[in-house]
């Protein structure tokens, strides 16, 4: 694995919050749960001072941002943690959405708890669908649709070309791949997964959730583009899945 691959970045897309809504609190209480040791007791000044919050809960509660909730991490910069999330007025469909982001340390322990941390994550947000990813390959994936001053994207790497957010027909389709994938039980049928026929090998490391949604590993270790078996692996989850992006033909 590429040595500048030095943290994974998780999303996910959820329903808008309304109200006195409980999910901020469930995806941070989730997302500790699901990494032993985690405690996301702290956040930043606008000058990154460390600001310890001991009253955590109540604060998260009482404090939504623009429709998300605050930042929050941990006090450790060798393995930073952070979680956060905002809401996108203009969500696909012109539906608003929460979008929720963390970033998090490649390391062993956090390597370990990958699925379980982004299955808390997307299971307490009530999301959608998401992904965690090494940095570098999201960095590549987010190319797909990133839009250029000539015209259309030009995707590195071989990988196809992705409609933007707002060109896809429903909010339940994923926008793209990553390393490890959730897809909720509709964004699982929007996009015909499984069928035993031709999903065996994603099955094979596949976690179904409480819910019916779906995590899907797309690789045994975190998926590095420069490794080709890797690149093969992500190409093929992109030709078996069309909708995806919004690449399939109505």
């Amino acid at each position: 694995m590429s040595a500048r691959q030095d943290h994974f970045r998780l999303i996910v897309y959820a329903p808008a919050l309304i109200g006195d809504d409980g999910r901020p609190l469930s995806v941070v209480h989730g997302m500790e749960r699901a990494l032993p040791g985690l405690r996301l007791e702290w956040t930043t000044s606008e000058k990154e001072a460390l600001i310890a919050l001991p009253n955590r809960d109540e604060w998260v509660a009482a404090d939504k941002i623009d429709g998300g909730f605050p930042f929050l991490c941990n006090d450790d910069d060798d393995n930073l943690v952070t979680l956060t999330g905002l809401e996108n007025p203009g969500g696909p469909c012109d539906q608003p959405q929460l979008e929720v982001f963390a970033r998090l340390p490649l390391n062993a322990d956090a390597t370990s708890a990958a699925v379980d941390v982004l299955e808390a994550v997307a299971e307490g947000a009530c999301a959608r669908w998401g992904h965690l990813t090494p940095f570098l390959a999201a960095v590549d994936i987010a190319e797909q649709t990133a839009p250029t001053l000539a015209g259309p994207p030009s995707p590195p790497r071989g990988l196809p070309a992705l409609k933007l957010p707002e060109k896809i027909r429903s909010p339940e389709i994923p926008h793209r791949l990553g390393w490890l994938n959730y897809w909720s039980a509709a964004a699982a049928r929007a996009i015909g997964f499984p069928d035993p026929a031709r999903d065996a090998d994603l099955l094979s490391r596949a976690r179904r959730t409480s819910t019916g949604g779906w995590v899907v590993q797309l690789t045994e270790a975190p998926l590095d583009l420069d490794n080709p078996a890797h690149l093969d692996a992500l190409k093929r989850a992109y030709g078996r899945f069309p909708e995806i992006g919004g690449r399939s033909t109505p």
